[in-house]
């Protein structure tokens, strides 16, 4: 990635709302930098709308603002291509628009020192509800600190209630988290979660956001940020929801990408599980009790040894079917790899991810290769 291109995303996104559907339809055919030699000309560009172009007249304004503010803030920006970034928010250019936002964001701001692409290839989303029960706080807890003593990065919004418990059970194994925030990657909201912001960064995690430096949250901006921790991660679980809880949207942002998605019951007379229960009972989402049905719900064993390990023992495992599909040598669309393997594609997507994220397999222009058998490390 050029320095152009990545001045170019950003001006883009300083002059645009982050997650705009309008932004995939303009980036199909061109690309930013295009765009943005197009504007400084004074030519009207197709796909550009007249907002866009009154704030690209403070383009320079702008870009030195959030520069200043990212330097202070200790943020760097990060592009596709960038060995930082996470390659599985690209298949967000591929859905419709959902709540008004869609499509791979145009960059990240990073606050932290760790690398965003390593941390994020064996991830797993834990959300929930903020206005949790000490039920769902301590399952959060739980249930994230034995992922990261399994070897994921557990990836949430820091928002109160079930995000906070689920970055704090990570945190204490040891283990970095991800938050990833609706308003600039330089502020601690809420604000009441400075401290464990600060941690998460200490502790060898990241803080990250689309949105640039300054900018606050709003509701639309808390929507258009959940499917970024969709994309992020190779699988989402919602611990309590209410039943219009914001969660929710991350779970249905999993649920179109192909991820697997899994939530944790509650008691039934419980108004914070309602959400999680509808979602079993709809068939939108897998229930799963501990880390070990999260493991398996992954394509991995009981017996799992780290992050995208097929399990050692039972040959018809979702892992060792789909390694057994994949080629040395020839690249295979998502569809072949399903139909050797003898499954639906959703599930051989998530599967697939989850060999990338332990180095088994590798994706070439939107093909999967095998780069490693499990059986040989």
């Amino acid at each position: 990635m050029t320095a152009a291109d990545a001045r170019a995303r950003l001006v883009l996104s300083l002059v645009t709302e982050p997650g705009d559907p309008r932004l995939v339809e303009l980036l199909r055919g061109t690309t930013p930098v295009d765009v943005v030699r197009a504007l400084e000309a004074g030519r009207r560009h197709p796909g550009v709308s007249d907002a866009w172009r009154e704030r690209f007249a403070r383009a320079d304004v702008l870009v030195e603002r959030a520069r200043e503010a990212a330097e202070a803030a200790g943020l760097r920006w990060v592009v596709p291509g960038d060995r930082d970034w996470p390659r599985g928010l690209e298949d967000l250019d591929h859905l419709d628009p959902l709540h008004g936002a869609t499509g791979c964001p145009l960059g990240l701001w990073v606050r932290g020192e760790a690398s965003l692409g390593e941390l994020t290839r064996h991830a797993v989303a834990v959300v929930g509800t903020r206005s949790c029960t000490s039920y769902g706080a301590t399952t959060a807890s739980e249930l994230a600190a034995d992922l990261g003593d399994t070897g994921f990065t557990v990836l949430s919004g820091a928002a109160f209630g079930i995000d906070a418990a689920a970055h704090r059970g990570a945190l204490a194994v040891g283990r970095p988290t991800i938050a990833v925030l609706a308003c600039g990657a330089d502020a601690d909201s809420p604000r009441a979660h400075a401290a464990l912001l600060r941690r998460i960064v200490d502790a060898g995690g990241l803080v990250v956001s689309e949105q640039p430096p300054g900018q606050v949250p709003i509701r639309a901006r808390f929507l258009s940020r959940n499917r970024l921790i969709a994309a992020m991660t190779v699988g989402t679980v919602v611990v309590e929801a209410a039943r219009r809880s914001g969660s929710l949207n991350t779970l249905h942002w999993a649920d179109r990408l192909g991820r697997p998605t899994m939530a944790v019951p509650g008691p039934v007379t419980s108004a914070q599980s309602v959400g999680t229960h509808q979602a079993v009972r709809d068939g939108k989402a897998v229930l799963v009790t501990e880390h070990r049905d999260v493991l398996a719900e992954l394509g991995l064993g009981p017996e799992a040894a780290g992050p995208g390990r097929p399990e050692g023992h039972g040959h018809e495992s979702p892992g060792r079917r789909t390694l057994d599909a994949l080629s040395w040598d020839r690249a295979l669309p998502l569809q072949e790899v399903a139909d050797r393997a003898g499954a639906a594609p959703g599930e051989t997507a998530a599967v697939l991810a989850a060999l990338a994220a332990e180095g088994l397999a590798v994706q070439v222009d939107g093909r999967w290769l095998l780069h490693q058998r499990a059986d040989a490390t």
